[in-house]
C-alpha cells in the first residue's frame, strides 16, 4: 500500500505542480512573439496534468478501494468533484479561449502588423484565459488541502 501512496503523491505533485508556471506564461505585457512562445510552452506543460493527473486519479481510486475509506467520505467526494471542476475549467472552458487567442495573434508565424482591434481582442482573450487559469489553480490548491488534511465533518 505504501508504494501506491507514493505513486499517488508523486503523480499529483509532478502532474499538477508544473501547471502553476502557467501564471507566468499568461502574464500581460508580453510582445506578440513572447506570448506565442509562452502559449507554446503552456501547451507542452499541459502534458503534465494530463498524464500525472490521470495517474493520480486512478491511483487515488485504487487507494480508496483498498483502504478503509469510502467514496461517500466527504473529503473524497469533494476531491473528486473538485478534480472534475478543474477539468471543466481547464479543458472545456480555457482550451477554446487559448485557441482563439492563438488565432487572434496570427499564430502562423507571419510577422505582419496587427490592427488595434486584433490587439484589443488578444488582450480580452488573455485576460479571460488568465481568470480561468486562476480559478483552476485555486480549485487545485483546495484539492491539495483536502488531500492533505482529509477533514471529517460529522
Amino acid at each position: 500500500m505504501q508504494w501506491l501512496v507514493t505513486i499517488h503523491v508523486l503523480s499529483a505533485v509532478i502532474g499538477i505542480g508544473p501547471t502553476y508556471f502557467g501564471h507566468i506564461l499568461l502574464r500581460k505585457k508580453q510582445s506578440r512573439e513572447q506570448l506565442l512562445g509562452s502559449l507554446s510552452l503552456f501547451g507542452l506543460l499541459n502534458y503534465f496534468p494530463k498524464i500525472g493527473g490521470s495517474i493520480a486519479v486512478v491511483s487515488g481510486i485504487v487507494l480508496v478501494a483498498l483502504s478503509g475509506w469510502k467514496f461517500s467520505d466527504l473529503w473524497i467526494a469533494g476531491s473528486l468533484l473538485l478534480y472534475v471542476l478543474i477539468q471543466v475549467v481547464a479543458v472545456a472552458m480555457m482550451g477554446p479561449v487559448l485557441k482563439q487567442l492563438v488565432q487572434s495573434l496570427g499564430g502562423t508565424g507571419d510577422h505582419q502588423e496587427r490592427d488595434p482591434a486584433a490587439a484589443d481582442s488578444s488582450s480580452v482573450l488573455l485576460a479571460k484565459a488568465s481568470r480561468l487559469y486562476n480559478t483552476a489553480s485555486i480549485l487545485g490548491i483546495v484539492l491539495f488541502v483536502l488531500m492533505i488534511l482529509k477533514p471529517v465533518w460529522s
